[in-house]
């Protein structure tokens, strides 16, 4: 209760800055439509994002180094807001694209801010629980910033003001904490073929992850659009693909930790191929159809990252897993930055259905990656827990610790 009471501010400034950076790439895509964009920009604005994401993921622990927790987080608060408020002073894609960069740029760097102080105050005693109010707040926060576009007009001025207020009332509860700024933490080195080397289908398998939730969250709204959903149906349709995963996290869990990690991936993979088959013939069949295929979606491609990551931390020692944890989300910001370009090309040449016989395509390669690994090593008896790891910041790892230790 004390970790909860005196970490308040903290928790406050990821929902707000969620509902904000949440809001914003449903937002643009709806915007992009109702302006006359092409499907391939509409996707462009998803992998710009993604892009000023891995640039803050790498810059943000050093700039805080150099200038402090506090004025850090104040920077990338307010690159995000300039970035949110001038798309109605230049209606052009391009540009919407650099915006877009701030925007990822924000997200990064005060996850990285809000990540570091954080991790200064767990302990191994209370790790395990502040570990777990962080995932409920983060997924709790990501699921309202969906539902948050049902009351937002799409090509609105007040629209994008709405969300730079929320980004900027971020600031607030840090801002105004009492709590004194902590040591800044040295950033992970960035060594990304160390999670090639510790296990190649751990990196394949966060690359699928990426092309599943960024293309879905970025392009899912032209997905809507086209097979006829209302503005607050589509808020609906990206809700239910969070709500999926977020009910995935303890049955994919204890399957992880009680089967070979590899069988798990593989059959959320092939049941993930089952969603993406459902969703691309069932496109007309009804408001409620498309919903429930998005959770199934959800509880099938959404733990994957989590899954991959328990898998290379099982190849991993100790003092590797703060930089296996960075060289991780590398991989995923790579597939992330590629994946909503190539799905908005894909609708526009072969239709919606295409952006699910995509991201099937990717799960159809990494099953059978899968087996092939499978053949060339045995997997480890000595396992590490299953841990939900939040594609948030490279610096996630150092906040889960020792969370993964079998007798921690």
């Amino acid at each position: 209760m004390r970790f909860l009471i005196t970490s308040s501010a903290l928790f406050l400034s990821v929902i707000l800055l969620q509902l904000s950076s949440g809001g914003v790439g449903p937002l643009d895509a709806l915007s992009g439509l109702t302006l006359g964009f092409t499907t391939n920009q509409i996707g462009l604005l998803g992998s710009a994002h993604f892009l000023g994401f891995f640039i803050g993921c790498w810059w943000a622990p050093r700039l805080m180094g150099s200038i402090g927790h506090s004025r850090a987080f104040a920077a990338f608060t307010a690159t995000g807001a300039i970035g949110l408020i001038a798309h109605f002073l230049v209606i052009d894609p391009m540009a919407w694209a650099l915006m877009r960069i701030a925007s990822g740029l924000c997200v990064a760097g005060c996850y990285t801010v809000i990540e570091a102080w954080l991790q200064a105050r767990v302990t191994n005693a209370n790790r395990g629980r502040a570990m777990g109010t962080y995932r409920i707040v983060d997924m709790g926060a990501s699921l309202a910033a969906q539902m948050v576009i049902s009351v937002l007009e799409p090509a609105s001025y007040v629209s994008y003001n709405l969300l730079a207020i929320l980004c900027c009332a971020a600031l607030l509860p840090i801002t105004l904490s009492k709590s004194a700024q902590p040591e800044t933490p040295d950033a992970p080195r960035l060594r990304p073929m160390l999670a090639v080397a510790r296990s190649p289908l751990a990196a394949a398998g966060v690359v699928v992850a990426a092309l599943s939730s960024a293309s879905f969250r970025m392009v899912g709204p032209v997905y809507g659009t086209q097979v006829g959903l209302g503005t607050d149906q589509i808020a609906w349709f990206l809700a239910a693909f969070v709500f999926g995963g977020a009910l995935a996290q303890y049955p994919v869990g204890w399957l992880a930790d009680k089967f070979d990690r590899r069988w798990v991936l593989i059959w959320l993979s092939g049941a993930a191929i089952l969603s993406c088959a459902s969703t691309a013939l069932s496109g007309g069949l009804g408001t409620t159809t498309v919903m429930v295929n998005a959770v199934f979606f959800g509880l099938t491609a959404f733990p994957i990252y989590s899954v991959a990551a328990a898998h290379a931390n099982d190849f991993a020692s100790a003092d590797e897993r703060v930089e296996l944890s960075a060289a991780l989300m590398f991989f995923f910001a790579l597939g992330a930055i590629a994946a909503p370009t190539v799905a908005s090309g894909l609708i526009n040449w072969f239709g919606p259905a295409a952006l699910f016989v995509m991201i099937a395509v990717g799960h159809a390669v990494l099953i059978v990656f899968g087996i092939a690994r499978m053949r060339i090593r045995p997997t480890v008896e000595n396992r590490t827990r299953y841990v939900y790891a939040p594609r948030t910041s490279f610096t996630i790892g150092r906040l889960m610790g020792r969370q993964r230790d079998r007798n921690s």
